[in-house]
């Protein structure tokens, strides 16, 4: 969840209102329907809406705007205890959607009591409908030396959990590419793990693809100066590749700046096809079938 992490001067209050009733249009239908690997309908709602403005139920509508362009299926991702409960609640209300549980490495160094929050992960780990441990992980951008040690007993800590209950485990890697892989080495990966948001050049991608991890690419493969990222995709093969908003961050051009949602996902994969040759409809039949064996069946 990089925007967020990286608190912009404006405050969250500030941004919600310019964001209002600013959702960009919807894209061309995708041929095939695939899912939103990574989103945080919890903050979206919060701070932008949904399409259209108010409405009662503002999950139901996000849900039906992404499913009109081919964006059937959403992952709700936790970031804290609270964000995480509900989650996994909502997941239980709305078929189309599935959870992940987990503390943000940037919330870990922020606790007093952080073992108590790990237990309160655990014991929401063990709900059907909850498929992954995430977004965990290490990050070096916002958080200094002083909180790395507890960044990285959470994160260990997380990938225990994912293993013990058999869930996929996403990271969020910032800047701490070395230390991610490290980690993972060391405690010995789970059976699914999914690099969100990938964010490496073309050397990480092959070490992750050589690993058999699932790298997630966002918005960002979209934007003008990502020729790194655009590379790193163009080596992933399509079935350890999936795709994500992170929203209602990292929207893909050419709205950059507004705010993001599930519906716009046919941008970003239509990108991702084009960086790597792929046919469109056969890039949406491998992205929804990794999706389905990575958290499915929904």
């Amino acid at each position: 969840m990089l925007s967020l992490m990286s608190e912009p001067r404006e405050s969250r209050r500030d941004r919600a209102a310019r964001r209002a009733g600013e959702f960009p249009p919807a894209p061309e239908s995708l041929p095939r329907a695939v899912l939103d690997s990574h989103t945080h309908l919890d903050i979206t709602v919060s701070e932008a809406g949904v399409p259209g403005g108010p409405a009662d139920d503002p999950v139901a509508v996000a849900i039906a705007v992404a499913t009109k362009v081919g964006v059937d299926r959403l992952v709700q991702v936790g970031v804290d205890v609270a964000s995480s409960r509900w989650g996994a609640d909502t997941a239980d209300r709305y078929p189309a959607v599935l959870a992940t549980v987990a503390l943000h490495p940037n919330e870990a160094p922020r606790l007093s009591d952080l073992d108590e929050a790990l237990r309160e992960i655990e014991s929401l780990a063990a709900r059907d409908r909850v498929r992954g441990i995430g977004e965990t992980g290490m990050d070096f951008f916002r958080t200094g030396d002083e909180g790395r040690a507890a960044q990285e007993e959470s994160f260990r800590a997380h990938i225990a959990i994912a293993k013990r209950y058999d869930k996929t485990l996403v990271i969020h890697d910032r800047d701490a590419h070395a230390d991610v892989l490290r980690i993972l080495d060391d405690e010995g990966a789970p059976d699914r793990v999914v690099l969100h948001c990938f964010s490496g050049d073309a050397d990480f991608a092959r070490e992750c693809v050589r690993r058999g991890y699932l790298l997630s690419f966002a918005g960002t493969v979209t934007f003008g100066s990502a020729t790194a990222l655009r590379e790193a995709a163009a080596l992933t093969p399509v079935d350890q590749m999936l795709v994500e908003t992170d929203a209602p961050y990292l929207t893909p051009m050419p709205y950059r700046g507004r705010p993001n949602a599930s519906y716009l996902i046919p941008l970003t994969v239509r990108a991702l096809a084009a960086t790597t040759g792929s046919d469109l409809d056969e890039l949406c039949a491998a992205i929804s079938a990794t999706g389905d064996r990575v958290f499915g069946p929904w």
